[in-house]
């Protein structure tokens, strides 16, 4: 179905190439998933699939690239469309009207379908993807995760052979992300289509694959899931469980491991996990009292209250839609409470100038590009610096230790999106603001990267900082925050420390307690415990 032939691929004024002598075949009816560093060409390897690489992105490709025997290089992504089904990792880009249903049926409008034969495939998406009660939304309305399902969709409609998906979990909680990745395996046993993923979030996706793509600088190793990701630099926490207790074969899936695990539950039976931070929080840096929000008809926010305090790294959990970024929102005075009151250093935020409110409250949004205007990766952290009063090389610095192969002489739009991401919090944590908020840090973010951040947020907090961040990345609450709430329609539904509030979820457990319980959360614990 897909065959790379020999092929390498340099972008414009590039001096390496992002790919090199790349020999891969993707069978039809199978899901291939691309796993890879932050940066390392997963991304354009997928646009090469239909074409966006090279028609689009410019540059010199040389190879094959085969899909359902026709050559991208002769046939641009609008003489693929039907066969290859493109989602990329910011579906809000790739939007092109106004409301949910009208999205899902575009792509069927350019092929021509008629029209009952489209609102049969828009009913039937709507199914599938749980969508049928956002059909008449507004897009702009959605928040990231409704608006990643959506996008799934409106390529699905198209009834495509391949599905090309770049992050399709990023921004998507747990129980949803699942949704979609059971969606997918339905169209791949059930119809025959051929699904390639790029994903970071290897917990969710890794038991689903058939076949593994490794892309590691400009090699590239395929192969079965276990075999690949045995000796990975990326792998899930599963599979570095199954390494450390010497487990063969690895387990894909929490399934896989907790019918190997009894013998290592055995020799911890004894052991309990290291006691959490005895770090006291100090004063409290922001708060909201009463906070109500709406959008239109729409309740975001029902009077919740909360206080964030100096030494604390806090944990916005919930689904899609509960609320998380509108909280966001009000603490950095983007948005003014409909009832109930927010201070941040005791001050309302909203109203504040620019610069004085960069001095109490930074905010990395789920777009990082938001905050990126410079023309180069160097002249970003320059500026940043000047803006904040900073020494001459500050954010450089911060931007070295989380992703230190980003090249300085790279336009931000140039980068990928976990090296945006990594700028925008460079940009952010140099200036060190009381108050860090952080919406979906890790969103295209590798594990190498995430390690390097949990060290950087865990320093501010030491520091006196309050450190809050909205995610649905399960792994990250469990390794690096204090206190967990966890929101639903726009309430608080759950607030206490993160080991208790996130083993009593299913939905929000990481796979380390999932396995073996007892208030064990990570793969460093267990190599602790077991000396």
């Amino acid at each position: 179905m897909i065959r790379f032939e020999n092929v390498s691929f340099r972008y414009p004024n590039a001096e390496q190439p992002t790919l090199r002598d790349v020999d891969l075949h993707v069978p039809e009816g199978e899901l291939c998933l691309v796993v890879g560093r932050t940066g390392s060409g997963k991304s354009t390897l997928l646009r090469a699939v239909n074409g966006l690489v090279p028609h689009f992105s410019g540059g010199l490709l040389t190879g094959r690239v085969t899909v359902e025997g026709r050559d991208t290089r002769d046939h641009p992504p609008r003489e693929l469309a039907d066969v290859v089904g493109f989602v990329g990792q910011d579906p809000d880009a790739g939007f092109v009207t106004d409301t949910v249903e009208d999205e899902l049926a575009y792509a069927m409008e350019n092929l021509g379908l008629a029209p009952a034969t489209m609102r049969r495939r828009v009913e039937d998406v709507l199914d599938l993807l749980g969508l049928a009660d956002l059909r008449g939304r507004a897009l702009s309305t959605l928040s990231a995760g409704q608006q990643q399902r959506v996008a799934v969709g409106s390529v699905l409609t198209a009834h495509p052979r391949v599905l090309v998906l770049d992050e399709p979990t990023s921004a998507l909680d747990p129980p949803a992300a699942e949704e979609v990745l059971a969606a997918l395996q339905r169209l791949v046993h059930d119809l025959g289509l051929t699904v390639l993923l790029a994903e970071h979030r290897l917990e969710r996706v890794a038991q689903y694959a058939d076949r593994v793509v490794l892309v590691d600088g400009s090699t590239v190793t395929a192969g079965p899931p276990g075999d690949v990701l045995a000796d990975a630099p990326v792998a899930p926490p599963v599979v570095k469980l199954g390494r450390l207790a010497g487990w063969s074969p690895l387990p894909l899936s929490v399934r896989d491991a907790r019918r190997t695990a009894a013998p290592l539950r055995e020799r911890l039976a004894d052991r309990k996990p290291s006691e959490d931070s005895a770090r006291a929080p100090g004063a409290v840096v922001a708060s909201a009292d009463g906070l109500s929000a709406r959008y239109g008809s729409l309740v975001a926010l029902r009077e919740v209250s909360l206080d964030f305090r100096a030494g604390e790294v806090v944990a916005l959990m919930g689904r899609n839609g509960a609320g998380k970024t509108t909280l966001l929102a009000h603490l950095v005075g983007m948005r003014k409470p409909a009832t109930g009151r927010v201070t941040v250093g005791g001050r309302p935020p909203y109203g504040r100038g620019g610069r004085e409110l960069a001095r109490v409250v930074g905010l990395v949004p789920q777009d990082p590009g938001r905050l990126l205007y410079a023309e180069s990766v160097a002249e970003e952290c320059r500026a940043a610096d000047r803006e904040a009063g900073l020494a001459p090389g500050s954010t450089a610095a911060v931007l070295d230790r989380l992703a230190p192969w980003v090249p300085a002489d790279r336009h931000p739009s140039d980068l990928s999106e976990g090296e945006r991401l990594a700028l925008a919090l460079a940009v952010v944590l140099g200036g060190e603001p009381p108050l860090v908020l952080l919406d979906e840090p890790t969103r295209g973010l590798d594990y190498t990267a995430k390690s390097r951040l949990v060290p950087l947020l865990r320093g501010l907090a030491e520091r006196g900082h309050a450190v809050v961040l909205s995610t649905h990345d399960v792994e990250l609450a469990a390794e690096l925050t204090d206190r967990t709430v966890v929101m639903a329609e726009g309430e608080v539904v759950a607030d206490g420390p993160t080991r208790d509030v996130v083993r009593q979820s299913p939905a929000f457990a990481p796979q380390v307690n999932k396995v073996l319980g007892g208030g064990w959360l990570t793969v460093a614990e267990i190599a602790t415990a077991l000396g």
